[in-house]
């Protein structure tokens, strides 16, 4: 080839074993034109594999640091959600408590309330015992005020038969 031409060389493992060719044809033929343009096509088959290598690697690393970064999402969410339970979990004991406070307290006003209505009960059978035990005073004493009165009747009779004054 003449210094004028300008040859496209493929690229990585294809580019570099034509270029190997081209060197080893240009050192037999002691074309020193085809041996440096086989030693350019071969650096530049060596360029394009390291690029792919590179271009391979950096998609391995943008995938690991996806992977990474949905890991941490995931972990994020994970957390998020073991949050979210145990603030359901205390609320639910928070409710629980408090049912079994106003259960408790209820209770315990309705002990009161029966406590009272006995009381109550209590102090009108006491006062119903007070009341009828007065009237039976009263029914014993009107007795005796009537036998008095009667014994006092036939005394004032006796007496005027004893000292007739009128």
């Amino acid at each position: 080839m003449s210094q004028n031409q300008t040859e496209r060389t493929t690229g990585g493992a294809l580019g570099r074993l034509a270029g190997k060719a081209k060197t080893a044809a240009g050192s037999v033929l002691g074309d020193e034109q085809l041996a440096r343009e086989g030693r350019l096509q071969e650096a530049s088959g060596d360029a394009a594999i390291e690029a792919e290598r590179r271009a391979q690697e950096a998609e391995r690393a943008e995938a690991a640091a996806a992977a990474d970064a949905e890991r941490a999402d995931l972990a994020q969410e994970r957390e998020s959600l073991r949050d979210e339970l145990e603030l359901e979990r205390r609320e639910e004991a928070a409710e629980r408590d408090q049912a079994r406070a106003e259960a408790a307290a209820e209770a315990d006003a309705a002990r009161h309330e029966v406590a009272a209505e006995a009381d109550r009960a209590a102090a009108a059978r006491a006062a119903d015992a007070e009341e009828r035990a007065a009237r039976t005073q009263r029914a014993a004493e009107e007795r005796e005020a009537a036998r008095l009165e009667q014994e006092a009747r036939r005394a004032e009779t006796r007496a005027d038969i004893l000292d007739p004054k009128e």
